[in-house]
């Protein structure tokens, strides 16, 4: 059974699980740092594709702490962690606590695989040999399209099953082709105390997580996650001649949005703006109905892989070095 069958088998048995009650009528994705950052693209979809499945995404603790009123045994709580952060066992806890059914993502086995009625795993994106098409992301959106195709139809749902499988020779393609963009990048911001990224639509996601976890966590290098539609709303009166800022452009709908910020940054901006265009990188390969879905599984990986990579080489910080991570009570 390969990843798509079994995320398809897992819906339809939760749904079929939960039909005396009245079914599935909403989804929550909860995740810590990286993980919840990973859940977007999955949240993306549900907000403009679901029509009878409310969707919400909340980091762990919060859902914890400030658990929604409406977490119920209507409710589907889809919790990921690669290897059992504490925040989201929690997390999950306290949704079986309250009805929910509970699915948990997962690269290795913990008490999170435990408490979960059920369980999917996924591929690190860290590890290169890890199929792309098959990340934390990749599984979360399979199940979120999976929820829409099986609770009113999806019109687009087999070219978007069969983009899954593009991912991987995307990604591959991609690789060879940012490798020597990044390392020009890494030399050009490897003396910066602060790189900026910008991003927005389907691609705000993948903004995020290069931020907080490739740049700040990874390298100890500040960094600004900015929304490319409000950075024309404050934000852009940080740009100079001197200024980082690293773009991300998006395919799909609201492409529009970052073709404005590319214009204003190529009127403003130095040198040290780079932009990375989602055409570039393979994403027309799939079909334009489908492609605006798949930004962020291309994206995530080349950042983590190619981009972060090159500038820890040029910076000389070794990436999985940490001040207090794993190492503190935190």
């Amino acid at each position: 059974m390969n990843k798509q069958e079994q995320v398809r088998d897992m819906v339809i048995r939760i749904l079929e699980n939960k039909k005396h009650v009245g079914g599935i009528r909403r989804v929550v994705w909860v995740g810590a740092g990286g993980s919840n950052g990973g859940n977007y693209p999955a949240q993306y979809f549900m907000e403009h594709e679901a029509a009878l499945i409310a969707s919400s995404s909340y980091t762990s603790s919060e859902f914890v702490r400030a658990t929604p009123r409406y977490v119920d045994e209507n409710t589907l709580v889809v919790a990921v962690s690669m290897r059992g952060t504490a925040e989201t066992i929690a997390a999950a806890e306290v949704a079986r606590e309250l009805g929910a059914a509970t699915v948990g993502v997962y690269v290795d086995e913990s008490r999170l695989t435990d408490v979960c009625e059920y369980k999917v795993q996924y591929g690190s994106l860290a590890v290169d040999e890890t199929d792309m098409g098959e990340t934390n992301s990749a599984v979360v959106t399979m199940i979120a399209m999976e929820l829409v195709q099986q609770t009113e139809g999806y019109a687009e749902y087999d070219s978007a099953m069969a983009a899954f499988g593009l991912i991987d020779p995307i990604y591959r393609k991609a690789v060879a082709y940012t490798a020597p963009l990044a390392e020009a990048w890494a030399q050009q911001n490897a003396d910066k105390p602060c790189i900026n990224v910008m991003a927005q639509g389907p691609l705000y996601g993948a903004a995020y997580v290069f931020s907080i976890c490739n740049i700040q966590e990874m390298l100890q290098i500040d960094s600004c996650t900015i929304n490319t539609c409000d950075f024309f709303h404050g934000p852009f009166e940080i740009l100079d001649k001197r200024t980082s800022l690293f773009q991300l452009i998006s395919v799909g709908r609201s492409r529009a949005n970052d073709e404005r910020g590319v214009r204003f940054l190529g009127r403003y901006g130095g040198d040290r703006v780079y932009q990375l265009d989602a055409k570039e990188l393979g994403l027309n390969d799939i079909k334009d109905s489908v492609s605006e879905y798949f930004n962020h599984l291309v994206f995530s990986p080349i950042l983590n892989n190619v981009y972060m990579r090159a500038l820890s080489r040029v910076t000389h910080k070794d990436y999985m070095t940490r001040r207090y991570m794993w190492k503190l009570a935190y």
